[in-house]
């Protein structure tokens, strides 16, 4: 079976479900060889005259403190950069904003790898020195400074990239009453952009809807293009082209389906023309119900 853009869209959406995890996995991953390589670097050039009493454990936990601190850092680095994305616009509030960023990661990052390098020591009964408070802070500001401009860079082409090979949905009818209302019209179509290439789907044709992290995967014809938005948003646009909600996770084109059924718990199955079966939760039956009904004549 051959690798197809599908089943690398699909992969990419399973990872979309878990995403901090996984990126967790690949940063530790990242970080913990780093270290390894470092930590062994730092011994060989410490040991090559022989006459240096730098122990082993001493460089490990040297590299180890700071790939660890790092990590711990990364949640917030990612919603301060999701707060302050790169842009065209707006510079110098995103200058201050990442100056003041760098800063306090510099500042927790030092904070926490001093802490745990201290805490090594004292159970390997030595002590720690961070020498000169002013001097060594600024040592390391140079350092996590580019560190965090190297993380904001990458952060941002790796969203780029990732929506790019994803196929990422974005509606056509573009005039918005305002950056955060929703439109009023329904979208007739969608744009895909994937890769180098750009075609359409038509919102009639789009089967089911699933809320995916920060994104609405619309399901059409055996594909899915994950849509930047949240589900209810997106209700509210496509509500008129006959969508309603059937889960806290999960919409529904009404001329997709085939047949529903319920069972004694309130709950109940759709299952689509496509055979495809979607859970249909008690909480949102009535109101899904209500709009399967035809509109009477007033």
């Amino acid at each position: 079976m051959g690798v197809t853009s599908d089943n690398i869209t699909r992969l990419l959406l399973r990872f979309d479900r878990q995403p901090v995890l996984y990126s967790y996995l690949l940063l530790a991953l990242y970080f913990f060889i780093n270290a390894a390589i470092n930590a062994s670097s730092v011994w060989m050039e410490h040991s090559r005259d022989g006459s240096s009493n730098l122990q082993l454990w001493e460089p490990i936990v040297w590299e180890y403190s700071s790939a660890i601190s790092t990590l711990l850092l990364f949640p917030l680095l990612f919603w301060w950069f999701n707060r302050y994305p790169l842009q065209l616009c707006t510079i110098r509030r995103q200058l201050l904003a990442h100056l003041l960023g760098s800063l306090l990661f510099s500042v927790l990052h030092v904070g926490l790898m001093v802490a745990l390098r201290e805490l090594v020591y004292h159970w390997q009964g030595g002590n720690y020195n961070f020498g000169p408070l002013v001097r060594e802070f600024f040592y390391e500001y140079r350092k996590d400074a580019w560190g965090y401009l190297s993380f904001l860079i990458g952060y941002q082409l790796v969203l780029f990239v990732y929506s790019r090979i994803k196929g990422e949905a974005h509606q056509l009818d573009s005039a918005e009453d305002s950056g955060t209302m929703p439109l009023a019209k329904a979208p007739e179509h969608f744009l895909v952009k994937k890769l180098d290439k750009e075609f359409l789907i038509r919102t009639d044709d789009i089967e089911w809807l699933e809320a995916s992290g920060n994104y609405v995967n619309l399901h059409s014809k055996g594909r899915i293009y994950p849509l930047r938005a949240t589900l209810s948003n997106t209700l509210l646009q496509l509500s008129s082209k006959g969508f309603s909600r059937i889960h806290r996770s999960l919409a529904v084109n009404h001329n997709a389906i085939d047949s529903i059924s319920y069972d004694s718990s309130g709950d109940g199955d759709i299952l689509l023309k496509n055979g495809r079966h979607l859970a249909l939760s008690r909480r949102y039956k009535e109101a899904f119900r209500a709009a399967l009904q035809p509109v009477q004549p007033g």
